[in-house]
């Protein structure tokens, strides 16, 4: 029985015209995070269970790959949990590894591991695949690319005033506009909770208001609602997450409705500085807005949180997003050590690139000269000058076999070649070769020891 050829659910091919499209993409990308400093980092593809579980809350670690243990290691599972229905310890129990969920706790693995060969503030940036076990939609796939920029072991906000001027670069070069970057922060989300009877659930409003724009605000009521909120909470909750205007009026007026709220205070203070520096900058591509709404349900949050979203005249969902972090590094033995990271959604971005034609028209590498098979003498003058084409950086490629010419010319037309150089018999005699155009026909005879140098020229 033959086997369907399939891609598994979640994942993609990617063919040569596809690829050129990613790696022009991921080329201004890289060039963007070397611009500001950052420094390349790559890290396995797997990282042990203990180091992913626990960073992301309990809906991110149910989206963590895990690999199965084998031989030995998976006569050790616990097969007594499954015997009392605790499947969460028994899924553990066959598992001592995953694949990465992001590019994040990793960099805080390797921070805290090479700590003493690192120079601080450590900025670096990583792009590499990542996996989650979520459900494939438009924009949201099962193994996806992930652009990372992070800064290590300093508080300074004028770094969250950097990150911001990076989403500006990237979206500037690929030509796209009208992005809105929303900002918020963690302390005046937690000031906000406060003011309920439920100041304990910070978790679990971020991860409800998270849901907003999938599940509705009604929808955020009733997780909250079966989470402990009281009506009442939440009715304080929407009252103040609805304020809208520019950050000096939101700021203003959250200032006083967090009056009695440390935290808040401290989170309004933080982005005011941010604000005032931003007004250094004159952005391109981007609109900055506090939105009150913006959670980011990974708990490893601490302070500024950001989230791009492309044009409003693109259905996708957030592009972009990232925030403070002040305790990553603690899990695994490293103190005090704060950082702050954004991260490009490569896969969306690439999508929303296709959608408006941004990619160049001539981005798409493809054979520039095709030399045509007529027989060994040929091949053997084909061969020594195809060399000295692409030794100039011009792509060129020999037809395998001796066929028919029309056959050779029909497979120059598929690929788009623009040109076929023919060596016949009255060639090779006059020292000679045939340069076709494929676009018009037209073909000219020009000197052998002439023919490298007209290419490279046309």
């Amino acid at each position: 029985m033959s086997i369907k050829p399939n891609t598994p659910k979640g994942t993609r091919d990617f063919s040569s015209k596809v690829l050129s499209k990613r790696n022009y993409l991921k080329d201004i990308i890289t060039r963007a995070f070397e611009s500001f400093a950052f420094e390349a980092l790559e890290t396995p593809s797997f990282e042990r269970l203990t180091t992913l579980t626990g960073k992301y809350g309990d809906e991110g670690d149910r989206l963590i790959f895990k690999i199965l243990n084998s031989g030995e290691k998976l006569k050790k599972a616990d097969v007594k949990s499954l015997e009392i229905n605790d499947l969460k310890k028994f899924s553990f129990s066959l598992s001592e590894k995953a694949l990465r969920y992001d590019l994040t706790v990793p960099l805080a693995r390797f921070v805290a591991g090479n700590q003493n060969n690192l120079i601080f503030p450590y900025r670096r940036y990583q792009i590499q695949n990542v996996w989650r076990a979520d459900r494939p939609q438009h924009g949201r796939f099962q193994e996806f690319y992930q652009c990372d920029a992070d800064i290590v072991g300093n508080r300074s906000l004028l770094q969250e005033v950097e990150m911001i001027s990076l989403f500006d670069r990237v979206f500037n070069d690929v030509k796209l506009k009208g992005v809105t970057v929303k900002i918020n922060h963690r302390k005046i989300i937690e000031g906000i909770v406060n003011l309920t009877e439920n100041k304990n659930n910070l978790v679990d409003y971020t991860v409800a208001i998270d849901k907003l724009e999938k599940i509705g605000i009604e929808g955020v009521e009733k997780e909250l609602i079966s989470k402990g909120f009281s009506q009442s909470g939440i009715e304080k909750i929407k009252n103040i997450i609805k304020l809208e205007g520019s950050p000096e009026i939101i700021l203003n007026e959250l200032e006083e409705v967090l009056k009695d709220s440390n935290e808040g205070q401290k989170g309004i203070n933080e982005l005011r500085y941010i604000f005032s520096k931003l007004n250094c900058f004159k952005f391109k591509s981007i609109n900055i807005k506090i939105d009150l709404t913006l959670a980011r349900g990974l708990n490893y949050y601490t302070g500024m949180i950001v989230e791009a979203m492309g044009p409003k005249n693109v259905k996708m969902g957030s592009i972009g997003g990232g925030g403070r972090y002040d305790e990553l590094t603690n899990s695994f033995g490293l103190k005090n050590m704060s950082g702050i990271g954004i991260s490009f959604g490569f896969d969306r971005l690439y999508l929303i690139m296709e959608e408006l034609d941004l990619f160049p028209i001539n981005i798409n590498l493809n054979t520039e000269v095709l030399f045509v098979n007529i027989g060994d003498k040929s091949v053997d003058i084909a061969l020594n000058n195809i060399d000295k084409l692409r030794s100039k950086g011009i792509i060129s490629e020999i037809f395998p076999t001796n066929i028919k010419l029309s056959k050779q010319l029909n497979y120059a037309n598929k690929k788009k070649i623009p040109f076929v150089v023919i060596i016949g018999d009255e060639e090779m005699k006059n020292r000679k070769v045939t340069l076709k155009s494929m676009e018009n026909g037209k073909q000219t005879q020009i000197p052998l020891n002439q023919l490298v140098n007209k290419l490279y020229n046309l």
